[in-house]
């Protein structure tokens, strides 16, 4: 149990290092080409991954009674999810994005209580309440932007943390039926069917003879690590874990993104401040420590 735990907290650190590079490589990317066609190719990349490596694992096709439910988790954490980030992140910065990230371990809370999945109270809620209010501290809130342009992709942003978060809980009880790894890969199949229909005329419109190399390498660079490997990785979390507890790593992302958008996009950034840090931490160990709730 202890080694499972271990394994859970390395591999939740390194998804959320690997997702705050999302945020400055997809603004280096969308500096040439447009938020639908860099949706289209994210997708177009991760989902033959997914699938070969499922079938190579698995060589399991889900009972058809259960597509309804994998078509929705398709359409929200792969289509909705990753298009309105995509689109927001066009109009908002990056270190804005990251300012609403917190919101992810809240509505996840919210949604797994609403849906009778999982039930988050004593110190795992009090826990993702601290790690959420570290991490504000940390980015500071005063410093997302509130233009006309930037208000529209802050509530894009908001809309993909809520889709994110019943992607989360809604994929739990399959995993009685479903391997983990058939399951992000038939999600990325169904997730497809939406966002590369949308993506078309996006995809089409685009001189991909004319894009430089630091585009291409980072389109493929999203399309495998913070796409392919990172779903993968944190669809396993949660079958190890719970929602609640993936969810609430997301709030590390504002330190790993806020210091990657100084870097290499000249974004201002204040010091980290301590206790912002802290409560992170904090909110992190009581949400580890606590028994996992059980699905009602």
């Amino acid at each position: 149990m202890r080694d499972t735990r271990a394994a859970v907290l390395w591999v939740l650190l390194a998804v959320q290092v690997a997702f705050a590079t999302l945020h400055v490589v997809g603004k280096i990317v969308l500096a040439e080409i447009a938020p639908l066609a860099f949706a289209g190719t994210r997708v177009a990349v991760a989902t033959p991954i997914l699938l070969l490596i499922a079938w190579r694992h698995d060589r399991f096709v889900p009972a058809r009674a259960d597509w309804p439910r994998l078509l929705l988790l398709g359409m929200l954490g792969i289509f909705a999810n990753q298009t309105l980030f995509l689109l927001g992140l066009n109009f908002t910065t990056a270190t804005s994005s990251a300012i609403l990230m917190p919101s992810i371990p809240v509505f996840t809370a919210a949604a797994g209580a609403l849906v009778g999945v999982e039930h988050v109270a004593g110190r795992r809620l009090g826990g993702i309440v601290a790690a959420a209010a570290g991490a504000l501290v940390l980015v500071d809130p005063t410093r997302l932007e509130t233009s006309p342009n930037a208000t529209i992709g802050n509530l894009l942003i908001l809309a993909n943390c809520l889709c994110y978060a019943f992607f989360l809980v809604l994929q739990r009880p399959l995993f009685a039926r479903i391997p983990w790894r058939t399951l992000i890969a038939w999600c990325f199949l169904f997730g497809s069917l939406g966002t590369l229909p949308v993506a078309a005329p996006a995809l089409a419109a685009t001189e991909w003879s004319a894009l430089s190399s630091a585009a291409l390498a980072g389109i493929v660079y999203i399309g495998v690590v913070p796409t392919a490997l990172n779903f993968a990785l944190a669809t396993w979390a949660v079958r190890r874990s719970s929602p609640a507890v993936v969810a609430a790593f997301t709030t590390l992302q504002p330190v790993f993104t806020s210091a990657l958008a100084a870097l290499a996009l000249g974004e201002a950034v204040r010091p980290n401040q301590a206790l912002g840090f802290l409560l992170i931490v904090l909110g992190l160990v009581l949400v580890q420590r606590q028994r996992e709730d059980a699905p009602r």
